[in-house]
């Protein structure tokens, strides 16, 4: 038999939609700050699932995912319960920045928070303590920081059973395993306290891109069904290559300053030393070329064409032969 699903808002019955708005902080002027919450919860008994977006209020690829997955599950097709966190940092989304106002913290390096700390950490606790904790799995939805660009891969704890079983089956080509294991986190904090909970990461921020949100719809679908909460069509991609994140990958960076040419695309595999990019000076007098240091694939690269010495340029993975082969094949 299904069960009401508890959490810091109340109790959502079975069969029931619930759209509310729940307080996490309040405001100089003493108002409260609310996020959107979203609880489908289904007919069946099953597991229960965050999804959350705009942890970084200019993330604005995983709001338009949360608006999708809110208006199609419906209670008679789901076993078990969606909880979706439509915008988890309201000061950021509303001013269109990456961290909290005023006080610039990042929000996502603060949990699970406190309940006698910065403002971050308070925001962050109660988020935790009435949102996530009361879920099986999540799953968090981000994009690349302004300036930048990222290909569609997802994050994990691929030691963590739960975690692994779901970044397998959201069917992503890339999983960078065992970043930010103790970075405080939504992922890390909720899969270090039993919650296993997965990064996706797509494209760039101030903008909805399509092609991003429908995957990313889709990989929460195949998600669902591997946790047998939806019957749906579960992703198997062509290719899948799990990056160790301390020793297959790397941020190449320039080492001048100037105005940037990149000879590279995003997803698009480079040699070592191949030309990723070059820096020119203004006069046209000079040039840094940044090259390859490994042979690999490119999941992140510079949108703002000018550079400082030791800005991030490209965001590289290695690929064994299997992978590069795959890719090949499927760009043919």
């Amino acid at each position: 038999m299904a069960t009401p699903f508890e959490y810091g808002g109340g109790s959502v019955p079975p069969g029931e939609v619930r759209h509310a708005r729940y307080a996490i902080s309040e405001t100089f002027l003493g108002d409260p700050i609310r996020v959107p919450v979203t609880v489908v919860n289904g007919e069946r008994d099953g597991p229960s699932v965050f999804i959350s977006a705009a942890v970084h209020g200019d993330e604005l690829n995983g709001v338009k995912v949360a608006h999708d997955v809110a208006v199609r599950y419906d209670p008679a097709d789901l076993a078990g319960t969606l909880l979706i966190v439509h915008v988890v940092n309201p000061p950021g989304y509303l001013a269109q920045q990456r961290y909290l106002p005023i006080y610039d913290q990042d929000l996502n390096r603060s949990f699970p928070g406190s309940e006698r700390s910065t403002p971050a950490q308070r925001i962050a606790n109660e988020l935790y303590r009435g949102l996530f904790s009361h879920c099986d799995y999540g799953i968090d939805l981000h994009t690349s920081t302004r300036g930048r660009t990222t290909m569609f891969h997802t994050r994990a704890q691929t030691e963590r059973e739960g975690a692994a079983r779901l970044a397998e089956a959201f069917g992503a080509n890339v999983v960078l395993a065992g970043i930010g294991e103790e970075d405080n986190s939504i992922r890390s904090s909720c899969t270090n306290r039993g919650t296993p909970t997965i990064t996706v990461e797509m494209g760039e921020a101030h903008r909805f891109q399509r092609a991003h949100v429908e995957r990313a719809s889709a990989g929460i679908e195949s998600a669902l069904t591997e946790l047998e909460m939806y019957d749906g069509e579960r992703l198997e991609p062509t290719w899948r290559r799990v990056v160790n994140a301390r020793t297959e990958k790397a941020w190449v960076r320039s080492d001048a300053g100037g105005l940037v040419d990149l000879h590279v695309t995003r997803a698009s595999v480079v040699e070592d030393g191949e030309a990723i990019c070059t820096v020119h000076d203004h006069f046209g007098t000079e040039r840094h070329v940044v090259r390859a240091p490994f042979t690999g694939l490119v999941v992140g690269l510079l949108q703002n064409p000018v550079a400082q010495p030791g800005h991030p340029v490209c965001h590289l993975v290695s690929v064994d032969e299997e992978t590069r082969a795959a890719i090949d094949a499927e760009s043919a």
